[in-house]
């Protein structure tokens, strides 16, 4: 729309053309510290995961320029997230150009759903730039068409299929815990641990269910200990997959230090020690599991568990 006071007609002078408008969508998303339990249903692409929300996250911003259609990225080795943002443009009414800025403090590699943390926060903000819904059913379809992909768009503690990226239930939260981990080294490749195939029986597939059982009525009642149980014996069953060489060992160390139980990247590096914040016992023992893990491994991260509303 012209101003009142614009000059009509042949004789108007010329103008300079007016830009579009920039816009900005920002969002965030939390990583998890490996899984809860993670393995294999007795049913039809039965593969599925359990979260542990913690208080690491990625934070993507997208400027967005209407009047040009090309798409970057930084860091630029985040194709994936330039990939997503380029299918959100192809559906999108207003499809636009812009740049993608990703900040995380989720190491890559690790089994921290670093590159989960990334798509979603990329596709709220990209969202949120157009002005348009990014449901979690639609976040799914777009990130299953990229690669496996952990549970992180629902908040909470979730059951999810993360190989055909769907949700099978959501669990609830639980009071924040700490775990103190400990990376073994090296990055896995995601996709490419994905493709191997998975040695469960059928009884092993049948423990996988009655453990998920055990994980959804634990979480509903707040039970610590029954979490850390069933979480070192999905850590202790995923050994014929990605074993851990100092897993035993981080076993034995949580019985000394009063630990809940070990949790573990199934399709990563990392491994540690799930410790109740609320024990009036618990600086000493985070005291004790730091100096042990790091006598066993050589390196310490302390996470913080993520709590929602119950």
């Amino acid at each position: 729309m012209r101003s009142p006071d614009a000059v009509l007609g042949p004789d108007a002078p010329e103008r300079a053309p007016v830009p579009f408008a920039a816009v900005t969508g920002m969002s965030t998303a939390s990583g998890t510290f490996g899984e809860l339990l993670q393995g294999m249903l007795p049913e039809e692409n039965g593969d599925f995961l359990v979260t542990l929300p913690i208080a690491r996250w990625s934070r993507v911003t997208f400027h967005g320029m209407p009047d040009t259609d090309a798409l970057e990225v930084r860091p630029a080795h985040k194709r994936k997230a330039l990939r997503l943002a380029g299918m959100i443009m192809e559906s999108s009414a207003t499809p636009m150009g812009g740049l993608l800025t990703i900040e995380s403090t989720l190491t890559e590699g690790k089994g921290l759903a670093s590159s989960s943390a990334d798509l979603v926060a990329t596709a709220r903000a990209v969202a949120n730039a157009l002005g348009e819904p990014m449901p979690p059913r639609r976040i799914e379809s777009l990130l299953a068409r990229i690669e496996p992909t952990d549970g992180v768009l629902y908040p909470g503690i979730v059951a999810f299929y993360h190989r055909r990226v769907a949700l099978h239930s959501e669990l609830g939260s639980l009071p924040s815990m700490t775990v103190v981990g400990a990376d073994e080294g090296g990055e896995i490749d995601t996709i490419a641990f994905n493709r191997i195939p998975k040695p469960f029986s059928a009884a092993d597939r049948a423990e996988y269910a009655r453990l998920l059982e055990r994980m959804a009525a634990a979480v509903a009642g707040a039970d610590l200990a029954e979490v850390g149980e069933v979480a070192t014996r999905s850590a202790l069953m995923n050994q014929v997959l990605r074993p851990k060489k100092k897993l035993e060992a981080m076993i034995d160390t949580c019985r000394q230090v009063g630990g809940l139980g070990v949790v573990v990247g199934h399709s990563g590096t990392c491994l540690g020690v799930l410790l109740d914040t609320a024990e009036p016992s618990y600086p000493q023992r985070l005291v004790d599991a730091a100096s042990a893990c790091s006598e066993l491994v050589g390196n310490v991260t302390v996470y913080r568990t993520l709590s929602f509303d119950r």
